[in-house]
């Protein structure tokens, strides 16, 4: 490819979005692709320890502002360190997260200011944007049977009440709505095999654009 490719997926919990993302870039590999798989919070050292700030500590209370500056600042060095140098060497870049879930899950989802997460969003990744983002959906109540009975550490957005997750839903649905060509929502109550064929289809017509 002349360019890079940057593939970014999204979705709440239980969604299938990390089984996909890593589906995809095996796919891609097997073809003979330079692939990168990452996700957020972490890809870089800074990222790996916020990952364990945000998601998994108990006893440190953190509000949806905070929560904002602590992804965006993992974001900033992800982007720095590991997505920009990849694009640049016409790889493409799969990430399992990106800036969308900050809009969604502490916009929608918390109500943080959505004007300050845009602002916040904008100064960490610059003019960095996935070519295209698939966003898992998944009612909650499915969601929430696939947790069931499977052992996962303790995560405190897994464990936000159901409103909470009603919210995260509309907030993602309402992000496609507003920029079609870019977010592409997939029916993740699908088999994991049919959905994996159709956003293959979608990547391989990407990567075809790329080459022109």
């Amino acid at each position: 490819m002349r360019r890079g490719l940057f593939i970014t997926f999204e979705g709440g919990e239980a969604s299938g979005k990390s089984v996909q993302a890593k589906r995809l870039a095996a796919a891609l590999e097997h073809d003979g692709h330079d692939v990168v798989l990452t996700r957020e919070p972490g890809g870089t050292p800074l990222g790996d320890r916020i990952r364990e700030i945000v998601l998994h500590t108990k006893d440190v209370p953190l509000g949806p502002e905070a929560d904002v500056l602590l992804f965006s600042a993992a974001r900033a060095q992800h982007v720095r360190d590991v997505i920009r140098p990849a694009l640049a060497q016409g790889r493409i870049v799969i990430s399992d997260r990106f800036f969308d879930s900050t809009a969604a899950y502490q916009g929608a989802g918390h109500g943080a200011d959505p004007a300050g997460v845009a602002a916040v969003t904008a100064f960490a990744v610059g003019e960095t944007r996935p070519d295209r983002t698939y966003v898992l959906d998944l009612p909650p109540e499915v969601a929430m049977r696939r947790r069931q009975g499977k052992p996962r550490a303790w995560d405190r957005f897994e464990a936000g009440e159901r409103a909470f997750h009603e919210r995260l839903r509309e907030g993602y649905l309402r992000l496609a709505a507003t920029e079609p060509q870019r977010v592409v929502v997939i029916d993740g109550g699908r088999e994991p095999d049919a959905i994996g064929r159709d956003i293959r289809r979608d990547v391989e017509a990407l990567i075809e654009a790329a080459r022109r």
